[in-house]
């Protein structure tokens, strides 16, 4: 079944419907198949472009939409859309996005990420002794949903680097929602796996059959009021989301939660706006210039402090592959620069609006001289748990965040005929978010879910000796991520060499510096370096993926002093990478996506 899968979705690129540029003759495709575990997947070669996205039915949206004479950004407006539809437990247009996006020539940072209501403050997830809330009471419901932002920073992003009519771009996902679409084995297996959806009547009476059970793999699933949704967005533009009857449902929705409700108001939807960032860019190797997001997100400052101290480490891994798989000696070096890097990012990293850089620039923390020092650290035995740095001359008065749960999300990376090019994470937080679902007041079955962004807060406004954590809940603020897309250049010439990034809470970190370390360090072909076990460290245990490393490297690793624990590491990496003969796509074995174009 895994090899039909295969095929239809490589058959795609022959089925789709095209037309002249400017226009786009939108045709249903065939649906995915297969199972949701790990699917081998042959990597893909295009000689013109390319899109990646986690569901086969968006990156055959993206592929038609390219193909039509649209540009990366339209593709990706396109494929939110379906994503919302065909893979609502991970993104969608009631959560939001980092939007980074290559002209040819400028590099531009879309900051789309949720903010927190007006109403709230420092205690949101506090009960009333003063302690913080267990993570599922805090989730379920209302009081864990930020402002959405996809929808409104998607259209900033077309209005400057669109081709094709906003509008258009809608057609496939409205198309889809009206007339239904399969459901595939791992939006099944989500339904089937998530006790808190059921205790929602609206989405209980949308994704489950009478007697409870979640609707079968191929079953046919229509959303006539996210349809209804999208058509008023595509004809009004997000002021139809952030304003008037939709902003009311949603309001509304998060108020009146029975058992948890938020603080989310029509004036907070109505007043939130996109934010352009400026770009991260660190040099690697002395060839990549890799180039990322900024805060509010941590990925780039913390994959770029791993990729550097790796360099900066007093013994490299004399071969970093054994037997295909990364070998212990080199899994103790990526471990302890990682804890040293989650250190940095839970005492430094915050919305910038609110929390002043170290030494005055985010960019301190990627200094040569402070990684060199940092990396002295490491030595042959696991430090277990690292502690925070001091780039620059003054003292951080701030408290480290304690680790708390990230997961869902969804990437997708894009290459257009024209070399422009787009990497966009894009989340819900939690797998099924808030487990609200919204139907945008129109009265009809479905809608979109809402996010439960603002749990990506420290719930802990302040450590036991009162020094404020940076990541605290505050009234309008984005809270931290981890998600990561990635643009890389060849620094000599400045070409585009690759746009990747994953999903998967704090483990996009790891995921997404695996896979940069697999392809440009090892050599690996985008597919391979994807399908390399995953690991890593959030500043505690060591992590391997299960079922994935040889016992011996689990038993040196111990030796070395390592607490190593078996997990399910499930990414969801898109990659896309610049070769001689055009283009290689690589999608996660582990979920449904895959790779198009021509």
């Amino acid at each position: 079944m895994a090899r039909r899968w295969i095929r239809i979705a490589l058959c795609l690129v022959a089925l789709a419907g095209c037309t002249a540029p400017g226009g786009l003759d939108y045709r249903l495709p065939p649906q995915p198949e297969g199972p949701s575990g790990w699917v081998d997947k042959p990597g893909w070669a295009t000689t013109r472009f390319a899109v990646a996205a986690a569901n086969p039915i968006a990156s055959d949206t993206g592929y038609q939409v390219l193909k039509a004479g649209g540009s990366a950004i339209d593709a990706a407006v396109a494929v939110q859309m379906v994503l919302t539809l065909v893979e609502p437990q991970a993104s969608g247009i009631g959560g939001g996005a980092f939007v980074l996006h290559w002209d040819g020539r400028r590099i531009d940072a879309f900051d789309g990420r949720e903010t927190a209501p007006a109403a709230v403050d420092e205690r949101l997830f506090l009960r009333p002794d003063g302690r913080p809330m267990p993570f599922r009471e805090a989730v379920l419901g209302g009081r864990s949903v930020g402002v959405p932002g996809a929808l409104r920073v998607l259209q900033d992003a077309h209005r400057e680097h669109g081709r094709l009519p906003w509008a258009t771009l809608f057609e496939p996902a409205i198309r889809l929602a009206e007339q239904g679409f399969r459901v595939s084995p791992r939006l099944h297996a989500a339904l089937a796996g998530d006790s808190g959806l059921r205790a929602q009547p609206e989405a209980a009476a949308f994704y489950y059959a009478a007697d409870g059970t979640p609707w079968s793999v191929g079953h046919l699933l229509k959303n006539p009021a996210l349809a209804a949704v999208l058509r008023e967005v595509a004809t009004q533009g997000a002021d139809a989301f952030h304003r008037g009857r939709i902003a009311t449902d949603l309001a509304r929705r998060v108020q009146t939660h029975p058992t948890n409700p938020g603080r989310l108001n029509e004036a907070d939807l109505a007043r939130y706006e996109s934010k352009r960032r400026s770009v991260i860019c660190t040099d690697w190797k002395a060839i990549y210039r890799v180039c990322g997001f900024p805060p509010p997100s941590s990925g780039h400052l913390a994959v770029m402090q791993i990729l550097k101290l790796l360099e900066f480490a007093p013994a490299a891994a004399p071969s970093p592959l054994q037997q295909g798989l990364p070998g212990p000696d080199w899994l103790h070096l990526y471990t302890e620069a990682a804890r040293l890097a989650f250190a940095d990012r839970a005492l430094f990293v915050g919305d910038p609006d609110f929390t002043a850089p170290p030494a005055g620039a985010w960019d301190s923390l990627l200094d040569d001289g402070y990684l060199r020092e940092r990396a002295r650290l490491i030595g042959a035995t696991s430090m277990r748990m690292a502690r925070p740095g001091q780039p620059g001359a003054s003292r951080s008065t701030l408290a480290p965040m304690p680790v708390q749960p990230e997961s869902g999300t969804s990437h997708l990376s894009i290459v257009d005929a024209d070399g422009r090019a787009v990497a966009m994470t894009t989340t819900i937080e939690a797998a099924w978010g808030s487990r609200i679902l919204a139907d945008g007041g129109t009265g009809l079955a479905g809608g979109y879910m809402l996010n439960n962004q603002l749990t990506d807060f420290s719930f802990a406004p302040a450590d036991a000796d009162g020094r404020p954590i940076a990541n605290r809940v505050q009234p309008g603020k984005r809270p931290r991520s981890s998600m990561s897309p990635t643009l890389v250049f060849d620094r000599r010439d400045g070409r585009l060499l690759m746009s990747l990034g994953s999903p998967g809470g704090a483990g996009i970190i790891h995921y997404t510096a695996k896979t940069l370390i697999g392809t440009l360090d090892w050599g690996l072909k985008p597919q391979q370096a994807i399908a390399l076990p995953n690991f890593g460290s959030y500043n505690g245990p060591t992590l391997l993926e299960r079922h994935r490393f040889p016992a011996a490297t689990i038993e040196a690793l111990t030796a070395r002093g390592h607490e190593v624990i078996q997990a399910d590491l499930t990414s969801g990496l898109q990659a896309i990478q610049r070769v001689p003969a055009g283009w290689l796509g690589g999608a996660d074995p582990r979920r449904e996506g895959v790779v198009m174009g021509e």
